[in-house]
């Protein structure tokens, strides 16, 4: 635990770090004095001072501040924020945003050239389902879903999430061997369902998975139980009870399965349930190309930082419109949280992918940061660049005083939230 909140400590200093970073190069850029420039919050550890400005390392080692020559007062000095043209504060407030953005995409680059890049090539196809009819194979590459252009594997997924399938037609142009093809996917899926899984091998026929909605469950399966005959048909092993269901596919008639546990044999009466859905039949969305050369991990990089902006638009989208509920959010604690897991989940695979996968998530978090921040709502940047705007309109500023006004009421609502969200977060981990 200690580990995991000292790492995402260190991943969210990082991105605060960088977007203040943005704001400071952007106001040095254009004449504004930065008062201190700081790593960290609290008392100072470390500190000095080079031309007019102080740099800092502090006690809290949770973020960073940018203070600027009169960016929350009447300071109309020749170096203060407010003396400065409408363009040049438009680019000293939008330097933080960006820097995160710059910060994801250099994560990026690092990501895919040890992991390869994300392509959306099919690389399993599912016997029977839309994209086998459809005639896709593995190995093809998706280039756009009903005219939608798909540069990265997980813009598939992205795509379903915005757009869900309700059954109808599905345009997919794909390229094969160099040659660019287009189908129409039906991803209509009807099946009967008896609710378990198992191994299509050469060993035993257990049971290693079980829906307790579905009728194999409710007839007194469980998990670990051996399938030794259906309807009286002997079944030595997993890839003989796929063969017989290939011969005799499920109906909506009772089928008797032989079961044994625990060395004695029994019998349950199991009648299938019937089932439907929308379903492509096929995986691309996992697929990663490890030989790609410099340019397409750029040029990758690039889509990977484009698709997180997308991701998180339409989150928030969903968060509007109320499919998603604010409970969702995740503060601080949340962080630390996730990034337990994603190190819990990564380390039986090794060092390496503790290390990807937490860039990943920083990749995420630090567009996540950019974009939020870009939000045309007070005390955020996107708050004081709409004032801006504004001012360029009106050909002259509005109130500082009613500015501020604003910014702090909507400074108050953000902490109001913040609190919410992190007492969600608190209540999510006892549950």
């Amino acid at each position: 635990m200690i580990f995991s909140i000292l790492l995402a400590v260190l991943v969210f200093s990082l991105l605060v770090v960088s977007h203040e970073f943005g704001h400071f190069l952007l106001a040095k850029k254009n004449g504004i004095g930065v008062i201190e420039f700081s790593v960290g919050m609290g008392p100072r550890i470390l500190s000095g001072v080079r031309g007019d400005t102080r740099y800092s390392l502090k006690a809290i080692p949770f973020g960073g501040s940018c203070q600027m020559v009169g960016e929350d007062d009447e300071d109309d000095s020749e170096n203060s924020f407010n003396s400065k043209s409408p363009f040049a504060r438009f680019a000293v407030v939008i330097g933080g945003p960006l820097f995160n953005f710059l910060l994801a995409l250099i994560l990026s680059v690092v990501v895919l050239s040890l992991a390869g890049v994300n392509e959306p090539r099919v690389y399993y196809v599912s016997e029977g389902y839309g994209a086998e009819r459809a005639g896709l194979k593995e190995g093809d590459l998706i280039r756009s879903i009903d005219g939608h252009k798909m540069t990265l594997g997980r813009d598939i997924e992205l795509y379903f999430l915005s757009h869900p399938m309700d059954g109808s037609p599905i345009t997919i142009e794909y390229e094969r061997d160099g040659e660019i093809r287009e189908t129409i996917l039906d991803p209509s899926y009807e099946a009967y369902l008896t609710g378990f899984s198992y191994y299509a091998s050469e060993d035993e026929a257990i049971i290693t998975a079980l829906n307790e909605e579905l009728a194999m469950a409710k007839a007194g399966a469980k998990m670990g139980d051996v399938i030794t005959a259906i309807d009286g048909t002997p079944i030595a092993s997993g890839a003989e009870l796929q063969a017989y269901f290939e011969e005799y596919p499920l109906a909506d008639t009772p089928v008797n399965f032989t079961l044994e546990r625990n060395g004695k044999a029994f019998e349950i009466s199991v009648t299938p349930t019937y089932y439907t859905a929308s379903t492509l039949g096929m995986e691309a969305v996992a697929y990663r190309n490890k030989e790609a050369g410099a340019a397409s991990v750029l040029r990758n990089s690039i889509s990977e930082v484009r698709y997180w902006m997308s991701y998180t638009l339409t989150s928030l989208k969903m968060l509007v419109t109320g499919k998603v509920g604010v409970e969702n959010l995740s503060g601080p604690v949340g962080i630390v949280n996730m990034v337990g897991e994603v190190v819990e989940q990564s380390k039986s695979d090794g060092t390496l992918y503790v290390f990807l996968n937490i860039l990943n998530f920083s990749i995420l978090l630090s567009v996540n940061l950019g974009v939020l921040n870009l939000l045309p709502l007070p005390a955020l940047d996107g708050g004081r660049l709409v004032f801006i705007l504004i001012e360029l309109i009106r050909g002259k500023p509005v109130s500082r005083e009613k500015e501020g006004m604003v910014h702090t009421i909507g400074l108050l609502l953000l902490m109001a939230l913040m609190v919410f969200v992190m007492f969600n977060d608190v209540l999510r981990i006892f549950r």
